[in-house]
């Protein structure tokens, strides 16, 4: 390649050379000498008239320790990278220097939809003064005289929300339905921001919250009486009342008597789990949160007086035929963990992890209908609470074994949910009879789908892949496709193609049991009486009831839509409650943002880092 010596010294080539020349020049004859001189003179002389001959540029070399390269090529290589510096990464760099706006969020899924018009359904519903954003045109206020017959309570019972169809304040519901959404919002609070409807979802729990408030004296520390519902109505009555009329709740103008008990150890209980659940939600408004749990305090002693435990619902004609409460222990689990989880007083977790209370509730038992969650037996959602406490904060002893209990309870309550161990029976079309095809099968199928979807995600939230029932390992997955496969057929997925979401989808109910949606909103005040041709009209409600989950099909996926069908085609406060809950549960909205799916730390935040060594004296558990 070129001239060099790695081993050392110079190569001898130059002397050897001359000595070879002149041995050949010894034999050469003298005149061809002389006649080659002159030519070379010739050539010689050519050389001067043309200039001197052209020099062969040598290539020079760069060393860079590894490697030696010419510098042509190493000149080349610096100036394509400055060149693709200038091409390629400037762009980038000044592409990336200008401020952009965050990628939108993805498209909503069937669930974030269904939600946004579920949640106008609380709208509809209300009853009072409404606010002027409310979002339901034909709805005004009503019920403005409410409570004027109960004179302990400063400006009567105005407000709150119409059980259903009816006019009713049904209190016992309603308070479930608060607590309900609350859960909702504590687990899920990212992902109602994620959907725009954080403060709506709040706004409405306020609404009620703030009228369960006015049922009891919630500023005094004991009380005495609890108003359970305001309105009234007889079975096969002749009397304007409530269900004898068919107006809309603008146009009341019969009697609306306000119901109050003494007793009331189930609505007592159900009352304090809402007022302490909303506390948890509105921790960000210190003075409102302290106000409810200090009434959920209130009306939760007066639950547990020893001396008050007949049923709220007991003798009380204008109660037990539509909501009968069938036990309160159920009530006594489910407040207490929600009182601990709002106060972190730890006599509330002492008396739920008591042996003698899953006793009493029978929770333990394995009764087929006791492991349905709903407005009268709550014992699945509370067993779900306290699993959740060991779940995620495992507190140990004196805790240990009563929450195991009740781990090893909800699971098995899953277990029941799934159609190939043959506990309750499915339609032909997939939907969950857990009401025995009784009227308003829905509420009881979104309650459940709810529970069910948020163990998924606890398990999930604590690396959890599944559990077992019996031989059989189930996934988490399994259990939300189960929640889902609901949920969807409530939406469209089931034998009639059409969704049981009022405005949801092409094809829904249009001739709801509901007085206020049958009614045209027309300036005319129609009387008791003269509404009925508004009931029995053939035409479609004239006002949409956006978001209305009907009571559903029959045993068969049958579907009547008729307004004379109340157990298919009446919407309720519960039955959306829990639609809300197990939607929210579902959507991916909020998911993949950095977050859990289950904000799991809002919950524990009254909640003491230390438990107490021992549970209290057993005198101090009144049964």
């Amino acid at each position: 390649m070129y001239s060099a010596n790695h081993w050392g010294g110079s190569f001898e080539i130059a002397d050897g050379a001359a000595e070879d020349d002149h041995s050949r020049n010894m034999d050469l004859d003298r005149g061809a000498l002389s006649a080659r001189q002159h030519h070379e003179l010739d050539e010689t002389q050519q050389s001067w008239l043309l200039g001197p001959p052209e020099a062969k540029k040598k290539d020079k070399y760069v060393d860079l320790g590894c490697i030696v390269v010419k510098r042509k090529v190493l000149w080349w290589a610096l100036w394509c990278v400055v060149a693709a510096f200038v091409l390629i990464g400037l762009p980038i760099i000044i592409a990336k220097s200008i401020p952009h706006k965050k990628p939108g969020p993805p498209p909503p899924d069937q669930y974030t939809e269904a939600l946004h018009k579920a949640l106008l359904f609380f709208n509809a519903q209300k009853s009072g003064h409404l606010p002027k954003n409310n979002g339901v045109k034909w709805r005004g206020n009503s019920g403005l005289s409410d409570g004027s017959d109960a004179k302990d309570v400063k400006g009567g019972l105005v407000g709150g929300y119409y059980d259903a169809g009816d006019n009713i304040k049904f209190h016992f519901p309603m308070a479930f339905s608060m607590t309900l959404l609350s859960w909702s919002v504590i687990e899920y609070s990212a992902k109602y921001k994620a959907m725009g409807e954080y403060d709506h979802v709040r706004e409405l729990i306020k609404w009620g919250t703030d009228y369960l408030l006015l049922t009891f004296n919630s500023s005094a520390s004991t009380i005495d009486k609890l108003y359970a519902q305001v309105g009234s109505a007889k079975i096969n009555g002749s009397r304007p009342d409530d269900h004898y009329c068919w107006n809309r709740p603008e146009d009341m103008a019969y009697p609306r008597p306000s119901v109050s008990v003494g007793s009331a150890p189930d609505l007592g209980g159900e009352v304090a789990a809402a007022l302490a659940a909303a506390s948890i939600v509105f921790r960000d408004t210190a003075a409102y949160s302290k106000k409810l749990s200090q009434g959920a305090a209130t009306v939760y002693k007066f639950a547990r007086q020893s001396g008050r435990r007949t049923p709220y619902s007991l003798r009380q004609p204008d109660i037990e035929y539509y909501y009968n409460s069938t036990s309160y222990w159920d009530e006594y689990m489910w407040s207490a963990a929600w009182m601990y989880y709002a106060t972190g007083n730890s006599s509330y977790i002492s008396f739920a992890t008591d042996p003698r209370l899953p006793k009493n509730a029978k929770a333990f038992f394995n009764i087929l209908d006791f492991s349905v969650f709903s407005w009268d037996n709550k014992l699945p959602g509370a067993q779900l609470l306290l699993s959740r406490l060991r779940m995620f904060l495992n507190p140990g002893y004196p805790y240990e074994e009563s929450l195991i209990g009740y781990h090893n309870a909800t699971s098995l309550n899953m277990c029941m949910y799934f159609p190939r161990f043959g506990s309750f029976n499915f339609t032909k079309g997939g939907m969950a009879l857990f009401n025995h095809g009784k009227g308003q099968p829905l509420q009881y199928v979104v309650a459940n789908s709810f529970i069910a979807a948020l163990y998924a995600d606890y398990m999930e939230a604590v690396n959890v892949p599944g559990w077992y029932c019996g031989p059989n390992f189930m996934t988490t997955n399994d259990l939300r496709e189960f929640a889902k496969s609901q949920i969807n057929y409530i939406l469209g997925d089931n034998p009639k193609k059409m969704s049981y979401v009022v405005g949801f989808g092409k094809k829904y109910p249009r001739h709801l049991h509901h007085r206020g949606a049958s009614t045209p909103h027309n300036g005319v005040k129609y009387s008791c009486t003269g509404g009925y041709k508004w009931r029995d009209s053939k035409k479609a409600d004239p006002n949409l009831l956006t978001g209305a989950m009907v009571g559903g099909p029959d045993r068969n996926d049958g579907f009547k839509d008729s307004r004379n069908t109340f157990g298919q085609n009446e919407p309720t406060l519960v039955g959306n409650a829990g639609l809300v809950a197990a939607l929210v549960a579902l959507t991916n909205s909020g998911r993949g943002v950095g977050i859990t799916a289950v904000d799991k730390n809002t919950m524990f935040s009254a909640v003491p880092p230390m438990f107490p060594a021992a549970p209290p004296p057993p005198s101090s558990w009144k049964p």
